[in-house]
This record gives C-alpha cells, sequence and structure tokens, in this order.
C-alpha cells in the first residue's frame, strides 16, 4: 500500500472517529475552553500586584512544594519549570517570574483528587526567581529557586 495513500486513510478515519462522536454527543467542543481568566492578575506588572490578584496576600514558605527548574538556562525563551505539591487538598497551584514583565505565567485550578503536580516551559526575561503559590485548604503556601538565564526570552 503507498504511504500517501495509508496517510489519507488514517486521516479520514480519524475525522469519522471526531465527528461520529461528537454527533453522539460524548464530545462537546464547547465544553474545552477555559471557565474564567483572572485579566487582573495576569496583567500585573509587580509582583505583589500579581499575587496578590490570585488570593494569595502572604503566602507562607512550605517545604513540601517542590520547585523544579535548571540552575542554569541557555535561552530564557524556554525554560522547563515542574511543580509539585505534596501538601494536602492542593486546588491551585501559580508560577510566578519575579523580573518578568509581567511575573505571573501560569495558573492551574486542580480537580478533587487530581495530582498535583505541573510542567510547563516559560519565557524568562533575565536571571530571575521562579516563585510556586500553592492554595490547599483555603491558605497560600509558597516556595522558589533561582534559574540564572544566559540569554533573554522576554524582549
Amino acid at each position: 500500500m503507498d504511504i500517501t495513500r495509508r496517510t489519507v486513510l488514517k486521516g479520514a478515519g480519524a475525522t469519522s472517529l471526531l465527528l461520529g462522536l461528537m454527533a453522539t454527543g460524548v464530545l462537546k467542543p464547547t465544553m474545552a475552553h477555559a471557565s474564567t481568566w483572572n485579566k487582573a492578575a495576569f496583567e500585573a506588572k509587580e509582583f505583589d500586584a500579581a499575587v496578590k490578584g490570585i488570593g494569595a496576600d502572604a503566602p507562607t514558605a512550605h517545604k513540601d512544594i517542590a520547585v523544579r527548574v535548571p540552575d542554569i538556562a541557555e535561552n530564557g525563551a524556554v525554560v522547563p519549570v515542574t511543580i509539585a505539591s505534596n501538601i494536602a487538598n492542593t486546588t491551585a497551584i501559580a508560577i510566578l517570574v519575579r523580573k518578568n514583565p509581567l511575573p505571573l505565567s501560569a495558573y492551574f485550578e486542580l480537580g478533587e483528587g487530581a495530582l498535583p503536580e505541573v510542567a510547563i516551559r516559560l519565557k524568562v526575561a533575565e536571571t530571575s526567581v521562579i516563585q510556586a503559590v500553592v492554595r490547599a485548604d483555603g491558605k497560600s503556601y509558597t516556595a522558589q529557586k533561582e534559574v540564572k538565564v544566559t540569554t533573554g526570552g522576554c524582549s
């Protein structure tokens, strides 16, 4: 069988499957959108305003939050960041970069029973502190780690 023919048949099969799932109501494209967007927090230009915007006025340091970032990032345009929380009942994880023009980089709300771990690639303007803010049981906790950037990502 020809490779092109195979590719077309696979594509047609996948499209048919998706259309069938949408027609039966199993897959609803309208459900795949962000529920609300915290515009004030994401557009805050100051670090403290961004933290306040997510409802974490004075988060306390906690040893059960793991912030994994490389010590040195050669390219600030793609810095891998992984945040894992071992705090019971974690409901949200926010990732902030202190020296970025807009400090709040990501905010994740977690459903009940979800594994409280997120991984993302961020743009980091310059050597800075990556800070995680975790919400659990109505309280805010934080942990941070510095990453040295050799080439900036937010110009």
